[in-house]
């Protein structure tokens, strides 16, 4: 459970390190460089959701949200949404959500493995 939870606090250092080169190329308007360090966002994301739901992931696996119990509300939408405008502000800002409510379910999914009624 440890190595879980260093591994999800090393994804969101990652992530606040991400943020800080994206938040000034949006504030310039520089879609041109945008598009690497969102990628490298979408990835992350990816990374924490399958760590959420206790899977491996690899980049070049097909993705079926169906798989995942630990997600977040509307995920198949937001992240094509994401993938077809990386250089948008506004896919940012859904990814910087992503980011967030999967931070809450990876939190619940610990509370729920922790509680007594999981273990009968």
């Amino acid at each position: 459970m440890n190595n879980r939870r260093e591994a999800a606090a090393a994804i969101l250092a990652e992530w606040g390190i991400i943020q800080s080169q994206l938040v000034p190329k949006f504030r310039a308007r520089d879609q041109k460089d945008t598009k690497e360090w969102m990628e490298k966002g979408i990835n992350l994301f990816l990374e924490f959701l399958y760590l959420t739901n206790h899977e491996t992931f690899l980049s070049s696996n097909e993705i079926s949200y169906d798989q995942f119990l630990y997600k977040p509300v509307n995920l198949e939408e937001r992240i094509d949404f994401i993938n077809s405008r990386p250089g948008l502000y506004h896919s940012y800002r859904q990814l910087s959500e992503l980011m967030l409510e999967q931070e809450k379910q990876f939190v619940k999914s610990n509370i729920i493995k922790k509680s007594p009624r999981s273990l009968t």
